[in-house]
């Protein structure tokens, strides 16, 4: 893992994100940066897609068990959320999120921006918890 956020990184080998997404103006804060509100909701459903087809079902995020802001992220980035399976239980999933964004297409840089834990649990039709089937 790239330790020191201010230096380029390239986007994960051999893996396809999640989620790929340019946020709008719509979505800055007074700052001019994106809203971490907005970077953690495109998180969650990009952690949402992974525990959904491992569960094949119906899921509910149960816990954000870490979240790291890194670097801001601005209008014309292109954000890529690369979700992955880290554990299943019997009812709960856990998915590991990383974020990364593509700046400056003049001179291309990538940089980590995010990484986020989520649990998600496996609902029923009636919102109940249900037994995660085996892989």
């Amino acid at each position: 893992m790239n330790e020191n956020p201010d230096l380029p990184v390239k986007l994960p080998d051999n893996r396809q994100p999640a989620l790929r997404v340019m946020p709008m103006p719509a979505d800055l804060n007074p700052s001019g940066d994106v809203f971490g509100g907005w970077i953690m909701s495109m998180v969650d459903i990009a952690g949402g897609i992974p525990a959904h087809r491992r569960t094949r079902g119906r899921i509910a995020t149960v816990a954000v068990n870490a979240f790291t802001f890194k670097q801001p992220v601005s209008v014309g980035d292109v954000v890529s959320f690369y979700a992955e399976v880290v554990s299943v239980g019997r009812t709960s999933i856990t998915v590991d999120v990383e974020v990364y964004a593509e700046r400056n297409p003049e001179n291309p840089v990538v940089v980590k921006v995010t990484e986020a834990k989520l649990t998600y649990v496996a609902l029923d039709e009636r919102g109940q918890k249900r037994v995660i089937p085996a892989a």
